[in-house]
Parts: structure tokens; sequence; C-alpha cells
């Protein structure tokens, strides 16, 4: 009886998983074709296949929904892994490699559509971007956690991990993500070049004292 029941419980989850996931698909597109002041929660359960009472059982408004879809922005984000600086290779190489799958993650068309829309509303609402870049600022990510232990074993001066990191991929992001993100073409450039140019500068400026 028990194995029975559980077995139950276990179809209901996935089923209300598919019908979160079902949602917030259907609003990503509602929210790019409209814009997110003229999307119709209506629509968004036309398109997901449910019914407005089980949309709001989920999410109880259509600035809740935005919210959970700039999570899935920063899940991202996050989704990287952890870095770890490594001593026997040098750090130019960890700091290109880490860069370039970074760049790599994050230029995928699924991340910069959903990116655009994103930004978008935050351009339109000053309190959901401060909202949304404060839990920007609590993530930890991949990149600064490599040049924070870098720091650490002196490999680079001692700084601010978060501010360094946010200094090398500002510069990255300048040529390589921000005319894709405006455009939707890719900026003409050796990214590789580009990174290991970055990289140097980087590396010129945070130099460990000799």
């Amino acid at each position: 009886m028990f194995t029975f029941f559980a077995a139950r419980w276990g179809i209901a989850v996935k089923l209300t998983e598919k019908k979160r996931k079902d949602i917030l698909d259907a609003a990503i597109q509602e929210f790019r074709e409209q814009g997110f002041p003229a999307a119709r929660v209506n629509r968004i359960a036309e398109l997901a296949e449910v019914s407005k009472r089980t949309l709001y059982k989920h999410f109880e408004s259509k600035e809740v929904l935005f919210a959970a879809i700039t999570d899935i922005l920063l899940d991202q984000i996050a989704a990287t892994p952890r870095l770890h600086y490594a001593p026997d290779v040098p750090l130019k190489d960890q700091l290109i490699a880490a860069v370039g799958d970074y760049v790599a993650h994050l230029s995928g068309e699924q991340y910069m559509g959903l990116n655009r829309l994103v930004m978008s509303e935050l351009l339109r609402d000053q309190d959901l971007a401060q909202a949304f870049f404060a839990k920007a600022a609590m993530q930890d990510g991949p990149i600064q956690a490599l040049i924070g232990d870098a720091m650490q074993s002196g490999a680079l001066r001692q700084a601010e991990p978060g501010f360094a990191a946010g200094q090398l991929l500002s510069i990255v992001k300048h040529f390589l993500m921000w005319p894709e993100f405006l455009t939707g073409a890719k900026a003409e450039l050796d990214a590789a070049a580009v990174i290991a140019d970055c990289v140097d500068m980087f590396l010129t400026h945070y130099a460990a004292p000799r």
C-alpha cells in the first residue's frame, strides 16, 4: 500500500513540476512577443494549456512569474562549476580557459534571448532591477572563485576578488557579448585573441608584488 501511494505521489510531483515548467515557458514566449506590460495572464495559461486557476496556484501574479524567470537567468549564470586555482598550471592559461567557458556558456541563443527579455524589463522597472542585481551580487561566480584562490596563494596581489572578476569580465563582454546582445550578430573578432589580450591586461594590473 505504501509503495502504491509513494508511486502516485511521485507521479503527481512530476506532473506539478511539468505544469510549472510549461507555465514558465509560456510566460517567456508571451513576454518576448508582447513585452511584460502588455503580456496577458490568460494568454500565458492558453499557451501552457492549463487553467488560469492552475497558473495562479503556481504563480500568484504576473510579477511573480517574471521574478521566477529572472531566477532562471541567474541559475544559468551560476550553473558553471566552481573553479580552483591550480599552482602547477600557469594562471594565464587557467583564466583564458575559464573566461572562454564563461563566454560560451552565456552567449548561447537561449541565454541571450532570456537575457534580452529580462534586461528590457529591468530598464523599465527600477525596483525589479534593484532586486535582480541584489540577487546577482550574492553569487560567487566561478571566475571570482578562481581569482580569489590565486590571490590567497600569492599568485595575484590582494584585492577584492568579486571586483577584480567584474573588471575582467566587463572588458570581455564589451567586445564579445554586448554586440551580440544588442544586434543579434556575433562580433567579427577573434574571440580567443580578445580573451587572451584581456587576460594579459588583467594580469598586468593584478600582478603579485615581487
